[in-house]
């Protein structure tokens, strides 16, 4: 192999252009293939800008064309030449209108046949490619993500320091608070049979440095969450995490939104119209089945329960009976895709997620109608069922019942999802941002029985919703706000509560002693009694975000090196056993599972 002695790279190999016929120039990469013409050796050489095609003939020196013909794939080189006209011109490529003609050709390292091609969109099984993730990322697909990641993030931080905002770092290692998921726990070795927490999130922290006077704090912060995986989760992942004082909900929207505009402006020429629309989430869960709507297509739930309250079907009364609701959809030009037999799977989906099943009217497109539930309805009903959900030859109405009107939700808002991709209905070329307001402030628990608290238990609630904190607890709602984008929560944030009346008052409706509270937030309640100012924040998922903004279908395509479904990482076989002396400094002992 040759060393780079006399070398320097000059160019990246994707930027050169028919502007620069005539220069020397050194470039730097990786083989991408080579082609042996006999008196004509071609190699494609490929860095993370892009690729240039090298050009060697019979004029060429010896010593050199022999390196040329010997290159294989992803053999690293390095290459001297003039910069020419390429005969036959690929447009396909930005510089397929030049070539470089080789005087000095170095190889810097040779390569092993790799397990895959490294080409776009790569066929290989992924969990192949992640366990040669290095491999991987070499792809001009998930180069650009990644270089469009750290443009989103050069952004972001542009962004807030412009509007006076400070980047502070905080702990990784921290005590453990409860925040809806399971901590990652770290055992101390000094502090032993003692537990550090990662964080889900720097909350308090954030919080703290508004008492601190920092008065605007943003950071790109690491979180980490013991949880079950799925496309838009990851146990690790990162947040622009952002924190305000003397500030009111609309002032923390104002900020939000004015970050959405501007990075996707300026990476990708994207304008977004603001002020972005809102939704209470009452009103999104009515319409939509879902606190997180997919607004780009509209299928939306409609409420019969007043049509089908007298009818003579049980399931349908006794469900309005019990307080419940009876709610549908209509799935337009649907008929020849919503078989019975694909019906009788979103049955199964349904009753996956606690329903009880869906209730069916097909219009066959020569005027037909077939129904599971037509022998208990009247003419009248099924066609008063019919207008107020605008139903046509050629759509299918399902229906969902239940005593709780959040099974409905659910089932239809989920039932709404796949529908919609099974019909090809939902725009690509569409960025929908909307924030959804007035989220409930309690949530009901059914295994508990009793209400506990939707968010961090520093959330504020409504002002006009202190009169019947303890007597109307369903009906209260929080200042907290999320934002989503295109069906996926993006970001969640709210006001928080700095009254010590308040505080106090909202941990005893939450069952919290005193004693517990203190225990669990002393050093956050401690810092409030020295002069706390008014505010509040939000954090955005910024893997969610680059996922979106690319349209990549998983967070595994804008993230590094991330974790697959269950958690572990193929290439470094991480998570591993550790030494017995490491337990015994850590005071643990393993125990095995039965």
């Amino acid at each position: 192999m040759d060393f780079m002695t006399g070398l320097k790279r000059t160019h990246y190999c994707g930027t050169l252009r028919p502007e620069d016929i005539g220069k020397q120039v050194v470039v730097a990469g990786w083989v991408q293939r080579q082609r042996d013409l006999g008196s004509l050796i071609f190699i494609d050489l490929r860095d993370r800008s892009g690729i240039v095609q090298l050009a060697f003939d019979d004029s060429t020196e010896k010593e050199i064309f022999d390196k040329a013909f010997t290159a294989r794939s992803e053999y690293v080189l390095m290459a001297q030449g003039l910069v020419q006209e390429r005969s036959s011109k690929n447009y396909e490529i930005p510089t397929g209108e030049i070539e470089i003609k080789v005087t000095d050709l170095r190889v810097l390292s040779k390569s092993e046949t790799p397990p895959f091609e490294i080409v776009e969109n790569c066929q290989t099984s992924e969990l192949t490619r992640l366990k040669y993730r290095y491999l991987d990322l070499r792809r001009p697909d998930l180069q650009r993500n990644i270089l469009m990641r750290h443009k989103i993030t050069k952004i972001t931080r542009d962004y807030f320091d412009e509007n006076g905002f400070i980047e502070i770092e905080t702990p990784m290692l921290i005590k453990s608070t409860p925040e809806g998921a399971r901590d990652f726990i770290v055992p101390s070795r000094i502090h032993n049979g003692s537990f550090y927490a990662l964080p889900q999130s720097p909350q308090l922290y954030k919080q703290l440095s508004m008492v601190a006077g920092f008065d605007r704090y943003m950071q790109i912060a690491r979180c980490f969450r013991d949880e079950d995986l799925r496309a838009d989760r990851q146990p690790e992942f990162t947040q622009v995490d952002v924190e305000m004082s003397f500030v009111d909900m609309e002032d923390v929207l104002k900020i939000g939104e004015g970050y959405m505009k501007r990075v996707f402006k300026e990476a990708l020429g994207v304008d977004i119209q603001t002020p972005l629309p809102r939704m209470t989430y009452k009103e999104a869960m009515e319409r939509y089945g879902s606190d997180k709507p997919d607004t780009r297509y509209a299928m939306e739930l409609y409420d019969i329960s007043d049509i089908v309250e007298n009818c003579g079907f049980s399931v349908f009364t006794s469900a309005i009976e019990n307080k419940g609701s009876v709610r549908a959809i209509t799935a337009k030009n649907a008929v020849s895709v919503l078989t019975r037999k694909e019906i009788d799977k979103l049955v199964d989906t349904a009753k996956g997620i606690g329903g009880k099943g869906i209730a069916w009217i097909r219009l066959n497109e020569d005027g037909s109608i077939s129904s599971s539930f037509a022998k208990f309805m009247s003419e009248d009903e099924m066609k008063a069922i019919l207008e107020r959900g605008d139903a046509k030859p050629g759509d299918v109405v399902l229906v969902v019942a239940d005593a709780k009107n959040s099974i409905v939700f659910t089932v239809l808002g989920a039932i709404r999802q796949i529908i919609a991709k099974k019909l090809d209905i939902i725009p690509k070329d569409k960025y929908n941002l909307l924030w959804i307001v007035e989220f409930p402030f309690f949530d009901w628990d059914e295994e508990l029985q009793q209400f506990v608290a939707m968010h961090h238990p520093f959330t504020a609630p409504l002002d006009e919703c202190l009169d019947y904190l303890e007597t109307d607890k369903a009906n209260v709602r929080a200042k907290a706000y999320d934002l989503v984008l295109n069906g996926i929560e993006l970001c969640s944030g709210s006001i928080r509560i700095t009254n010590p009346e308040l505080q106090a008052r909202i941990f005893t409706l939450l069952g919290l002693s005193d004693e517990e509270a203190q225990q669990k937030f002393g050093y956050l309640l401690d810092a409030f009694k020295y002069g706390a100012p008014p505010h509040g924040g939000f954090g955005i998922g910024l893997d969610r975000l680059c996922m979106q903004m690319l349209r990549c279908e998983t967070l595994r395509d804008v993230i590094a090196y991330p974790k697959v479904q269950n958690a572990s990482e193929p290439m470094t076989d991480c998570p591993s056993p550790v030494g017995d002396d490491q337990l015994v400094d850590l005071g643990i002992k393993l125990i095995d599972e039965k």
